[in-house]
């Protein structure tokens, strides 16, 4: 998609410019880490047993490690590669926990990784139309995210959307061995996967918030979580977690942040929990739902900034 920069109601065309190397894209990846993708770094250039990772990241949110991948080549098969950087890591568990307590302050022991929710990520100025079509199952670890850079000094990054993806990589697993061994133990969560605690009219009463969380603006996006339901924009904005007959929802902002004068949120700051945020509401009903979503605007905008 073209770019263009106003001026004085003239567009001018920005030019894009490719990366001379990887390496480029790694370090501005490396960088903003954080911004980008809410992930903590561990390490550059991580080598273990002939593989060698260009970014190994952790993941605070779901206590999962995230391995990233830099391409600039497009001859590559996102799913050999990604199921055995998968395989690498669940087969040495303990190197990956050591190469993060030598990096960090705060250590971590093996079970305090939760390794189910793992996943790769490969960053690309451009994949192929066999690339995208290969990651078109709803359940695979693997994230295809596109880089663009261009002339006026800006970068876009562009996740790659699965596009009605409904069959599982399960059915093709016992094809590869890693895939197959991978498999076993990362298990990637969809929205059915929480429908199934719920009753159907909690799944209509999700469907309809959902709906209108959706509708705040273009770029929020649905990341269902092991616990939770994340809503992302830049971050976290709600996380909404189903029960058998209600909603929790958590409101990612911090106390005294929030502006809630019917006072239906309950302060969890100083409390343990899941989800984002120090706000907290259980939903039993559609009523209050225009002011819900009011109190989750609140968040969209602060966590925009």
């Amino acid at each position: 998609m073209a770019l263009f920069l106003i001026n004085k109601e003239k567009l001018n065309l920005i030019d894009e410019i490719q990366f001379k190397y990887e390496k480029e894209i790694q370090l501005i990846t490396e960088n903003n880490l954080s911004e980008l993708f809410g992930l903590d770094f561990v390490k550059s250039e991580f080598q273990l047993n002939n593989f060698r990772i260009d970014t190994l990241a952790f993941d605070k949110q779901t206590n999962s490690f995230v391995i990233i991948e830099y391409k600039r080549d497009k001859n590559f098969s996102v799913i050999d590669q990604g199921y055995a950087y998968l395989s690498l890591m669940l087969n040495n568990k303990a190197d990956f926990i050591l190469e993060f307590n030598e990096n960090n302050k705060n250590a971590i022991r093996k079970n305090d990784v939760d390794w189910s929710q793992s996943k790769v990520i490969f960053i690309a100025p451009q994949f192929t139309t066999y690339q995208i079509e290969s990651i078109n199952f709803k359940d695979l670890p693997i994230e295809l995210w596109e880089i663009k850079k261009y002339s006026n000094h800006t970068v876009n990054f562009n996740q790659i959307q699965r596009t009605g993806a409904s069959e599982s990589i399960k059915t093709v697993s016992k094809q590869n061995k890693d895939i197959d061994q991978v498999n076993k133990e990362i298990k990637v969560y969809t929205e059915n996967d929480h429908f199934e605690k719920a009753s159907d009219e909690t799944i209509e009463l999700y469907e309809k918030i959902r709906d209108y969380i959706l509708n705040i603006a273009d770029d929020i996006s649905v990341k269902p979580k092991k616990i939770y339901i994340a809503f992302i924009a830049k971050k976290n904005i709600a996380d909404i977690q189903l029960q058998k007959n209600s909603l929790k929802l958590w409101i990612n902002l911090t106390k005294n942040k929030l502006s809630d004068l019917k006072k239906i949120t309950r302060d969890v700051s100083n409390v343990g929990h899941h989800g984002n945020g120090d706000y907290e509401l259980t939903i039993e009903n559609d009523n209050d739902i225009e002011y819900i979503i009011s109190l989750i605007k609140q968040s969209y905008y602060e966590n925009k900034k």
